[in-house]
């Protein structure tokens, strides 16, 4: 037997009213969705424009303020100051002793410490500098006499001043001979050998005095 359906309750034949109607709403939730797009970039651009009229009114000109007025000078004043009073006070003068015409004041007298001279003190400059017995001329000739020249300095052709350091004695006597400069090859000590075995001087003088005295001279090798 075969089920009998009515038309009424076929509802195949209301499928296109509803696919309409689905239509027409989906239609409607699109336009709503770029109608709500629209309107957030109009709030977007609005925001924006009102952000740039706050900034514009907070950008606040710069006040110019006048420089403080100089500080006043206070003139100095003049107060006039009386004249010094003149202090008059008779001054006394106490002494232990009672001073009499017949006092008898002793004199004072002030002894003259002579002051001690270090005998081992060696001067460079004195009053009366040290002399070779016979004068300077005798005591080179002295030294061309006694002098060797160096057979190495010879072979060799050195020829110069060898400068020769000695300290004379308050007797005369020469000591602590040493070349402070030479021109070496045997030159320097052959220099030295001969001031040392030099006759004495005439010491130097301080004050009348002999004294010790330092002494430089120039001992000359030349080749004849």
């Amino acid at each position: 037997m075969e089920p009998k359906k009515t038309e009424k309750a076929d509802l195949t034949n209301k499928s296109w009213l509803f696919f309409n109607i689905g239509l027409v709403i989906t239609l409607l939730i699109v336009v709503m969705a770029f109608e709500y797009g629209v309107n957030d970039d109009d709030a977007s651009k609005n925001l924006v424009k009102n952000q740039n009229i706050v900034d514009e009114i907070l950008e606040v000109p710069p006040t110019e303020q006048p420089p403080p007025p100089p500080p006043k000078i206070q003139q100095p004043q003049i107060i006039e100051v009386p004249d010094e009073e003149e202090i008059k006070e008779d001054i006394k003068v106490e002494f232990d002793v009672e001073v009499t015409e017949d006092t008898k004041v002793e004199e004072i007298v002030i002894a003259h410490v002579e002051e001690k001279e270090d005998v081992d003190q060696i001067f460079l400059v004195v009053e009366e500098s040290a002399t070779p017995k016979g004068g300077m001329a005798a005591f080179y000739k002295y030294v061309g006499d006694k002098m060797k020249y160096p057979a190495q300095a010879r072979r060799m052709g050195i020829e110069g001043k060898v400068f020769v350091e000695f300290v004379i004695n308050r007797d005369g006597s020469i000591t602590d001979v040493k070349a402070i400069k030479g021109i070496g090859a045997g030159c320097d000590e052959e220099a030295v050998r001969v001031v040392q075995s030099a006759p004495p001087w005439n010491p130097g003088k301080q004050r009348g005095k002999p004294v010790r005295q330092r002494y430089v001279v120039p001992i000359t090798f030349k080749l004849g």
